[in-house]
């Protein structure tokens, strides 16, 4: 039996970090229900804690997910959540991301100028990579 998944990235402030990665990647965010949420509020199920807001609409606190835009078909999901503590050691699983393109310069520069770090080039026979790390300090390396 084959199963389905998701990526889950800890996080210090899931929102900021999901529209981070939505743009990086062409991704989008996924919608809130305002409307759930409120219901869940009203019922007692969730506490006004539990939510806050963002760009302007009511999301949950806990996280934010972002998609391949056609669809889970295509890509798992990727949520990231709230945790309390810092991100203190290296990842011991990351993400590649493939551009396509020939020459990554360009692709680099416009990520670290939104916000990601530079690490390190990497280099194996043919293969080349570029390692960085986003806002958070998550590293994921850049590739053809």
């Amino acid at each position: 039996m084959a199963y389905e998944f998701q990526v889950t990235q800890d996080s210090a402030d899931p929102h900021v970090l999901a529209d981070w990665w939505a743009e990086t990647l062409g991704w989008r965010v996924e919608p809130s229900d305002e409307a759930f949420i409120r219901r869940m509020v009203e019922a007692g199920h969730a506490t006004e804690d539990e939510t806050r807001t963002h760009h302007g609409v009511l999301v949950w606190k806990a996280g934010a997910a972002i998609r391949h835009p056609d669809g889970l078909e295509r890509a798992p999901r990727v949520l990231f959540q709230l945790v309390p503590e810092a991100k203190t050691v290296k990842n011991r699983m990351h993400l590649d991301v493939r551009t396509g393109a020939e020459d990554l310069t360009p692709v680099v520069d416009a990520l670290v100028a939104r916000g990601a770090k530079f690490l390190h080039d990497g280099r194996q026979g043919p293969f080349t990579w570029v390692t960085l790390a986003d806002p958070e300090g998550n590293e994921f390396c850049v590739s053809r």
